[in-house]
Parts: structure tokens; C-alpha cells; sequence
């Protein structure tokens, strides 16, 4: 097994299947993170921009929209320390994370691997190369959308979270620019800030259907539950057999496991992953 160092388009002409560790153990766990507060993030945002109710009389009648505020500047400080976090890992982690922060855009390859995604993406093309994190266009997505996208929000949230506090303020002697940016005008910098709101809808549906449509694609969605040595399997407690439709007679097989001891155990991972010794 080859991994391009630039792509990380890999070629298994050699036959070597070998398994990759790829998404860190913290990576994994920051990106449901980040689905949480971003999805709390576009629900309150929206909300904020089109309230429930109209702010007409008595404040304890329309109180639920402070709280819908509140729960928008909690949900992007969560954001903000969770995206500063990720900068800190692409530089901690292994060769992978920082892929999204610097796309190889000089590689020509790279290049033409992205316009190639994109085809396979709709069904014009009918294969597509394996690689090893991101494809070509997920990471310039991830790069555009995402990284770009989440620096654009937090600036301009921070920006209109600290206007309240006036001029000569700490929150104005660090956010005061986006405003000068443009133009002084603090409604340009709202609408901005909202329109990014929707940019990031479209980029969460782009994800779960490039992720779909891989799975699906690419064949990982095969049923086969594992068997023990002591010919105990997880069928054996499933409710659901009568949707998977597994059944050995018709040839489908089980996937053995075979009880390790950890010694075992020890050195197989130390044999699939010795980088990380």
C-alpha cells in the first residue's frame, strides 16, 4: 500500500488492504461537538432572525427570546473554543488533521482531483480513487465552507456580541475593524453574519450526502455479524432479522472472531500502527 504525501490518494496495486488510522480519537470527539453547537448555533440564529413572537408587551410575555439569545452566544462561545481547539490539533495530531487547513492547491493532481470528485459526486463518473482522509473536493470544501466559513462567523459574532458595550471598550479594541470593514455599518455585519447561517446549512447537507453516498458507493453498507468461538453470535439477541435478512444457507458468511489474549492484542496494534509507538 502507497498514500500519496499530497493527496493521500492510496494505491493498493501491491494488494496490501491493511487497515489506516486516520480520524484521532480527538478529532472524532470534536466533530460531534461541533455538529451540537452548530446545529444549536442555526436553530437560535434563525430563530433570532425571524422570533417567534413580536416583541410587543409585557417583557415577561416575550422573555423566551433572551433565553433563545443567550443560548446563541453560549452555543458560539462553545463554537469558538472548539474551532481554536481544532487549529491546536492540526498541528499535535497525526499527518491527517491538518489536512482542511492547507489543501494542496498547487498540485496539479490535486486539482484535477477535485473536477474528478465532483463528477463521481454526480453520478457522471463511475469510480472514483480511494484515499486515505479527505478526497480532493471534501477537503476544499471543508477548507472554503468550513474552515473559512467558521473564521467569517466567529469574527462577525464577536463583533456584534460586544457592540452593546460601546466605544473604547476592550470588546470595540478588538472587534471594532469588522465593523470599519464594512463601512461602519452594523446592519451590513448582521446580515452577513445571518446569510453565513445558511451557508453552513447547505454545507451540513453536502456533508451527510457525500458521507451517504460513499457508504453507499463504496459498499460499506455489508451485514455480516460476527461469530464467536463458541459459535455465539450477534444475531443471536438482534431483534432486527427480519430486516437485514442474514442467513449463512445463502451464503453469506460470518465474521469469525477469534478470543486474544492481551498480549495478543498488544501486538497486533503495535503491527497495524507502528507510528504510534
Amino acid at each position: 500500500m502507497k498514500i500519496d504525501k499530497v493527496t493521500y490518494e492510496v494505491d493498493l496495486s501491491d494488494g496490501d488492504k491493511r487497515p489506516i488510522y486516520v480520524w484521532e480519537a480527538p478529532v472524532r470527539v470534536w466533530h460531534w461537538l461541533m455538529v451540537v453547537t452548530m446545529f444549536t448555533m442555526i436553530v437560535t440564529g434563525y430563530l433570532i432572525g425571524r422570533p417567534l413572537d413580536a416583541n410587543l408587551g409585557n417583557t415577561w410575555a416575550t422573555f423566551q427570546f433572551a433565553d433563545i439569545r443567550m443560548i446563541h452566544f453560549i452555543a458560539g462561545i462553545c463554537f469558538t473554543g472548539l474551532f481554536v481547539y481544532r487549529i491546536f490539533w492540526a498541528f499535535m495530531g497525526n499527518r491527517y488533521a491538518h489536512q482542511i487547513f492547507l489543501p494542496p492547491f498547487w498540485s496539479f493532481k490535486f486539482l484535477k482531483g477535485i473536477w474528478d470528485q465532483a463528477l463521481y459526486y454526480l453520478f457522471i463518473k463511475k469510480t472514483s480513487p480511494e484515499y486515505a482522509a479527505h478526497n480532493p473536493l471534501a477537503a476544499t470544501a471543508m477548507f472554503g465552507f468550513f474552515v473559512l466559513g467558521s473564521f467569517c462567523i466567529i469574527i462577525t459574532g464577536l463583533a456584534l456580541y460586544g457592540q452593546p458595550y460601546g466605544a473604547g471598550s476592550g470588546w470595540d479594541i478588538m472587534t471594532g475593524w469588522v465593523f470599519a470593514l464594512f463601512g461602519d455599518n452594523a446592519q451590513a455585519v448582521r446580515t452577513f453574519h445571518h446569510a453565513l447561517m445558511y451557508v453552513f446549512t447547505l454545507f451540513m447537507v453536502a456533508h451527510f450526502y457525500m458521507a451517504a453516498r460513499e457508504d453507499i458507493m463504496g459498499g460499506g453498507i455489508g451485514i455480516r455479524p460476527y461469530r464467536k468461538e463458541d459459535d455465539s453470535t450477534s444475531c443471536d439477541y438482534c431483534p432486527y432479522h427480519a430486516v437485514c435478512r442474514f442467513d449463512p444457507r445463502l451464503g453469506q458468511e460470518y465474521r469469525n472472531l477469534k478470543e486474544l489474549t492481551d498480549d495478543e492484542v498488544y501486538t497486533n496494534l503495535r503491527s497495524r500502527y507502528p507510528e504510534k509507538e
